[in-house]
């Protein structure tokens, strides 16, 4: 799920759809913020939370939590929704993993993210620094629960099998949009190929997670196919958001989706039996992750909301 800014999207060149107020973040502010900052600089991190502009920036870094992008911040892929830079990376650099260990360790994370730009340059397409960082991570914190979120290391088993056996808590790869716009939205990524890299990893034992983007055009039933595709490839968490603009470059937003069918996808997606749906406008694919490598956590809180909402409405 991109990590993008607040802003108003362009529907022409010359008018503007109004952001709705329910999308509207404070600013990164206070001592841990400052602090986890200080951390990243110091040890020349990537983080998503910068390179995508992230509207839980300062929800998150204020908690002392970030979600750390490994293999650079130039990406080999030109997707249309996505803030991350697109180019040609610099050489990997091999000491990565164990200054990520680090900066995990100074900052007393007790659950941790890490995603990645694609490398699709590369022979192992980035996974074997994907195995050193998951291992130098939880040599030095083995207290610190870990989620990857991964490319798609274009389809290729014995890539994505380099995460399965590096063991994770939880492996995420988003689908990002509804089949009919991945190649609008995703353009060098395939729909079904992402579904068989989630399937894969439930195949491998772990537990997995993806996530949509609403607002580029996509339809009721379309999302609803879309979660019941997740749950039949083995996806236990989905988190649903709505997209923003990062630029005038990038696709512009169709519309901003109402809190109640973000509400609606969520209930859905219990329904259709998935463990946990994360769904709501500023939900981004790491924003409560900490929670989502709990089993049945979020199906059991959802259940407990709507015993409680029966019992007030009997009142």
């Amino acid at each position: 799920m991109q990590e993008l800014p607040v802003v108003s999207a362009l529907k022409d060149s010359e008018s503007k759809i109004k952001k709705p107020n329910w999308l509207r973040v404070k600013l990164p502010t206070g001592e841990s913020y400052k602090h986890v900052r200080s951390l990243v600089d110091t040890h020349k991190l990537h983080t998503i939370c910068e390179s995508g502009n992230c509207p839980n920036m300062g929800e998150c870094w204020g908690e002392g939590t970030a979600t750390f992008m490994i293999l650079g911040n130039t990406c080999t892929r030109s997707c249309g929704f996505c803030a991350v830079a697109t180019g040609r990376p610099d050489p990997v650099d091999w000491d990565e993993p164990q200054r990520v260990a680090e900066a995990i360790f100074l900052m007393k994370v007790k659950h941790a993210v890490i995603t990645s730009v694609d490398r699709d340059e590369l022979k192992d397409g980035g996974s074997t620094i994907w195995y050193n960082t998951i291992r130098a991570v939880k040599q030095l914190n083995p207290d610190t629960t870990l989620e990857t979120l991964i490319p798609d290391f274009r389809g290729f088993r014995d890539q994505v099998q380099r995460v399965i056996d590096a063991a994770p808590e939880v492996v995420s790869h988003n689908i990002e949009t509804v089949e009919r716009l991945t190649k609008k939205v995703r353009i060098q990524a395939k729909y079904w190929r992402s579904m068989e890299v989630l399937r894969t990893l439930k195949e491998g034992g772990m537990r997995v997670k993806s996530g949509i983007m609403l607002g580029l055009g996509e339809t009721k039933e379309e999302v609803m196919r879309t979660l019941a595709d997740l749950r039949d490839n083995g996806v236990d968490v989905v988190t649903i958001g709505q997209y923003l603009q990062p630029t005038k470059k990038h696709l512009p937003v169709d519309r901003f989706v109402h809190p109640d069918e973000f509400a609606e996808y969520r209930e859905a997606g219990y329904n259709l039996g998935l463990d946990y749906v994360e769904s709501g406008p500023l939900v981004r694919s790491s924003y409560h992750s900490e929670r989502h490598v709990i089993p049945g956590y979020g199906k059991e809180k959802w259940l407990q909301e709507k015993a409680n909402s029966e019992i007030y409405l009997s009142k």
